[in-house]
């Protein structure tokens, strides 16, 4: 298994708890928006903490990006929180690219909180390459202040940007669980691809519902 150290140029807030890494490209190194790698830091008793992330830059772009939720509440310092505490200059080891999801034609992609990060590359290449078209989006998050880059993905998909808060109800957001109500109140076409990302609760509960919505030519990706 290939190893690069690469090191971190740049560190930026999100959201409260989502931060922004942006990171030294090693020379020949690919992937196709939605995979991902193993990564671990590169300091003393955190080399063999391998953690997956999904790249959130594009594939072109001359630096590599990760859009990482912080969890600080962990009983043990957790590898995310040990991200956390890094800055500009500390160094990350990524490993090889693996596979993850991939964009397969247009439909419905669900994702829940951290959920997103597979489907940001997704969206930014669709959006260059002016094929955006009618992709869907439904973004649930427990509340307004954990979702993750709302101003861009309203930009690229306008309407086709639905929101839903589970713990919160704000003017202008849906105030419902991603559940088969929701799902027949928002999508009226079931034969096209469906995309889930989110906590296996979540994705667990879904597949059955969609495949009992939209039948055998239903696509889920995990």
């Amino acid at each position: 298994m290939a190893e690069h150290i690469v090191s971190i140029l740049d560190i930026t807030p999100v959201t409260h708890d989502v931060k922004r890494f942006t990171l030294q490209k090693p020379a020949g190194y690919t992937f196709v928006p939605g995979q991902a790698t193993d990564v671990a830091i590169n300091l003393p008793g955190w080399e063999d903490q391998l953690r997956p992330f999904t790249f959130t830059a594009l594939n072109e772009w001359d630096t590599l990006e990760f859009t990482i939720k912080i969890y600080d509440d962990h009983p043990h310092p957790s590898v995310t929180h040990q991200l956390g505490q890094l800055k500009p200059g500390n160094s990350l080891i990524l490993h090889d690219v693996w596979g993850a999801i991939q964009y397969k034609g247009e439909g419905v992609f669900i994702a829940g909180g951290a959920g997103i990060t597979p489907f940001i590359a997704i969206f930014r290449q669709l959006h260059k390459e002016g094929r955006l078209g009618n992709n869907k989006l439904i973004f649930s998050n427990k509340t307004r202040a954990d979702i993750i880059l709302e101003p861009e993905f309203r930009a690229m998909l306008g309407k086709n940007f639905i929101n839903t808060l589970t713990d919160e109800a704000f003017p202008g957001y849906d105030h419902h669980y991603v559940d088969e109500v929701y799902l027949r109140d928002k999508v009226k076409d079931y034969r096209q691809h469906f995309y889930i990302c989110g906590p296996d609760a979540m994705v667990a509960a879904l597949q059955p519902i969609i495949r009992k919505l939209g039948g055998e030519s239903v696509i889920v990706e995990l």
